[in-house]
């Protein structure tokens, strides 16, 4: 932008003998985000803490209003703009319309923000308000507003309920070797994991091997009547090509961005996803809901993508939640620190930025979950997600990884284990999702259910599956 443009910009703020100016909106938001290696390496973040703080203050200034009418990304030129604009509930939006972000932060702190009330206006909130109200807000304001944000889907169980955290049972292995992952199945399923999902990332991705994993996973699930639901992540039109051929589908997954260009880059638009997702609800395999989409989001996308328009790497995921949003999932995912340090460099942006990701898609109205994870170059360990976990119990996260160990050997990186999942219903007071707990108490699998204790030895009606997989696991 010319310096005549930028001299004549409306976002400006005087510090005693220096005068900041932000030339448009997406600087003021990008300047204002909490430090993370992201926005530095795409050359958006603000120079300086001072910076930084001015920044806030002039986005708290902004009215709500601002984000209809001044776009980050131009309505013609992306169709994520178009689906957020579009979409707009403008008769709910009446009830904040006369806000700016400073003022709605204080009312979503506020007595008045009910559950309900919170429910009524998650339409009228577009992810570009979502997030910068999230960029004023200290990590107790996320946690103590998401914990107000209600959000309940349901296929074969129900997730999202008040004092419920559910799991993904993620049963990866290197070769997709069917004994590996049975008895990563079985472990997880004796340590009460696997409401949310049973989820295979195959190692093989192509639309026979995806077909191969789900049989196996509806075989498991159908033999202990278990009530949850399976999902191959492979891509979505290996998994349209899979229910033609009539495959047992229960969800149909696919990583989303917030911009046209990163989705394109990911091999789909919006119209494969509803085509997908018509499919997918035509099979009718829920038996309490037909929420069948699952989606996996990660700050930083489409920086690698370059595709991000100038705009900070919170702003572009939070729009990823206006994409997920259209399509009612069962699931949404951000995988925290998946990326890696170039985006998230340690301990600190990665919590900070889960409990964005986590406040942001409860806003909005999605059924939020968390991969509290890092890879093996980044400055975190096992301690920082101990804390993330148990930040995000605390607001009410959906659901979160199970992972043998908490090592995925497939993926290559640090995540959540059967261990910790257990940990965090106990220490937190949390159950499974009611259905599956009920499936708990039937087989048994603990001796005190309200407590998790598990059983000294393996349930009977596991006693044989366990031997067949030693016996498998002999004959290599």
């Amino acid at each position: 932008m010319n310096t005549e443009s930028v001299n004549k910009s409306k976002y400006r703020y005087v510090l005693g003998t220096h005068t900041y100016i932000f030339a448009d909106l997406k600087e003021v938001m990008a300047k204002a985000t909490p430090a993370r290696s992201g926005d530095r390496l795409a050359g958006v973040a603000a120079d300086s803490a001072q910076e930084r703080v001015v920044a806030q203050m002039v986005l708290a200034d902004i009215p709500l209003k601002t984000f209809l009418n001044e776009l980050l990304i131009p309505y013609e030129e992306d169709e994520v703009s178009r689906l957020i604009i579009d979409s707009h509930d403008a008769s709910a939006f009446l009830t904040i319309s006369h806000l700016t972000v400073g003022d709605f932060r204080n009312w979503l702190l506020s007595d008045l923000a009910t559950p309900q009330v919170l429910a009524e206006v998650r339409s009228c909130i577009t992810p570009e308000m979502a997030a910068a109200v999230s960029k004023i807000m200290r990590n107790q304001d996320l946690i103590m507003v998401a914990k107000k944000c209600h959000v309940t889907t349901a296929f074969r169980n129900t997730i999202g309920l008040p004092g419920h955290l559910s799991t993904r049972l993620q049963p990866n292995h290197p070769t997709d070797d069917v004994t590996g992952i049975a008895a990563s199945l079985l472990d997880g399923l004796l340590h009460g994991n696997g409401d949310a999902v049973i989820g295979i990332n195959p190692a093989t991705d192509n639309v026979d091997q995806a077909i191969h994993l789900m049989k196996l996973m509806d075989e498991v699930i159908q033999k202990y009547q278990i009530p949850t639901q399976s999902c191959v992540l492979t891509h979505v039109t290996n998994t349209l090509e899979a229910i033609e051929k009539g495959a047992p589908v229960d969800l149909v997954f696919q990583s989303i961005a917030g911009t046209q260009g990163t989705n394109a880059s990911f091999g789909f638009d919006l119209k494969v996803l509803e085509e997908a997702q018509q499919a997918a609800v035509s099979l009718n395999r829920g038996t309490v809901g037909d929420n069948v989409m699952y989606f996996e989001t990660g700050q930083g996308s489409a920086l690698s993508a370059g595709a991000h328009h100038g705009v900070d790497q919170q702003t572009c995921e939070a729009r990823a939640y206006g994409v997920a949003r259209q399509f009612k999932p069962l699931l949404v995912n951000t995988v925290v620190g998946f990326i890696g340090p170039e985006y998230l460099f340690d301990g600190k942006e990665i919590i900070r930025a889960g409990l964005e990701d986590h406040f942001c898609g409860k806003l909005l109205g999605l059924p939020m979950g968390c991969d509290v994870c890092y890879t093996n170059h980044a400055d975190a360990d096992q301690n920082d997600m101990d804390n993330l976990l148990t930040l995000l119990g605390v607001a009410g996260c959906t659901f979160i990884m199970g992972i043998p160990g908490s090592d995925d050997i497939m993926l290559n990186y640090q995540t959540t284990s059967f261990h910790d999942a257990l940990y965090a219903r106990r220490v937190l007071n949390l159950q499974a999702a009611p259905e599956f707990d009920q499936w708990l108490k039937a087989m048994k699998i603990f001796k005190d259910i309200n407590g998790f204790v598990l059983h000294d030895g393996v349930p009977n009606a596991f006693s044989n599956s366990l031997e067949n997989i030693l016996q498998g696991s002999h004959h290599e």
